[in-house]
């Protein structure tokens, strides 16, 4: 996995921060979740990019 991979990853992550921020603003505490949720899948992810680029060195 490349630079997309990590862009991508990057994305998800900001795209849950914004759901959280709108779910925390609205009330909507499903969407704020949902933004959580994806913070963490992003997380794990950009976790996994981390460790295959260290044993690609």
């Amino acid at each position: 996995m490349g630079m997309d991979d990590k862009a991508d990853n990057k994305l998800e992550e900001l795209g849950g921060k914004a759901k959280e921020a709108v779910g925390s603003a609205t009330g909507d505490d499903a969407l704020r979740h949902q933004g959580e949720r994806d913070q963490s899948k992003a997380d794990l992810k950009q976790a996994g990019e981390k460790v295959k680029d260290a044993f690609k060195n």
